[in-house]
């Protein structure tokens, strides 16, 4: 055993940040423990009507089904899920630049949502319930909510304050991995070397294509999305420290 891998646990629990190369992720975590060993599966749900990939309640139903066949839990649930399931997980996630992820997330949106169908990224951006539901401080929502506050999973709406940022910035500290997407690949190796699984070769799935947008619309982004801006810069310089 190498002196950096640890004994596996039994259980694992991925945040999945959203457009933060989670299906990718996914689909290689398929590879180690099979198509149900892998919450959700084709048995748990069809992604949109029953949307077992976001829904908690969906994740507690089918967890009282499959608990013995589930190795991983993944999907975009904020870190708070694990206390509504019955086992002890090991628990890891990937960052992504803010801004990035946001445009990625607008792309993603307006390409499978008809009724986006022709808005610009802005338009979409401004959108009240779109906003306050999937794209502010997304990432320090999904490490802050706790198990009382959290009323609809990854949609539930909070007030955002530096309080909730040094919450997010502990739990990020507390998680057993984390990486950033930008070195997806580095962060796969080391989940391969910490836990000794084999994910192969990287996937590249759910990409949206690149555009080009306004720098004042980068801006706007990156001061609307402070508290995540911070909590991102908190996880590069936690890598970068020795050891």
């Amino acid at each position: 055993m190498p002196p950096e891998q640890v004994p596996q646990p039994s259980r694992f629990f991925s945040v999945h940040m959203q457009k933060t190369g989670g299906i990718s992720l996914y689909m290689q975590m398929q590879r180690e423990f099979g198509e149900q060993g892998v919450y959700p599966d084709p048995t748990d749900g069809d992604p949109v009507a029953d949307a077992p990939q976001l829904m908690v309640p969906r994740l507690i139903e089918r967890w009282a089904v499959r608990r013995d066949q589930i190795r991983v839990v993944t999907g975009h649930f904020p870190l708070c899920t694990t206390e509504l399931l019955d086992a002890d997980f090991s628990t890891f996630t990937v960052l992504r630049d803010p801004v990035e992820r946001t445009l990625s997330y607008l792309r993603h949106h307006g390409k499978t949502t008809p009724a986006r169908s022709g808005l610009s990224l802005e338009e979409i951006y401004e959108d009240p319930g779109n906003f306050s539901h999937f794209i502010e401080n997304h990432m320090v929502k999904m490490l802050s909510l706790t198990r009382e506050e959290m009323t609809d999973g990854m949609m539930t709406v909070v007030n955002f304050d530096d309080r909730r940022l040094e919450t997010a910035k502990r739990s990020l500290e507390r998680l057993d991995v984390f990486g950033l997407q930008e070195d997806m690949e580095g962060f796969v190796r080391l989940l391969e070397s910490r836990y000794g699984w084999g994910l192969g070769p990287t996937v590249h799935e759910n990409v949206t294509e690149h555009s080009e947008v306004p720098g004042s619309f980068r801006k706007r982004i990156a001061e609307d999305s402070r508290l995540d801006m911070e909590l991102y810069e908190h996880a590069r310089e936690l890598l970068r420290e020795p050891g």
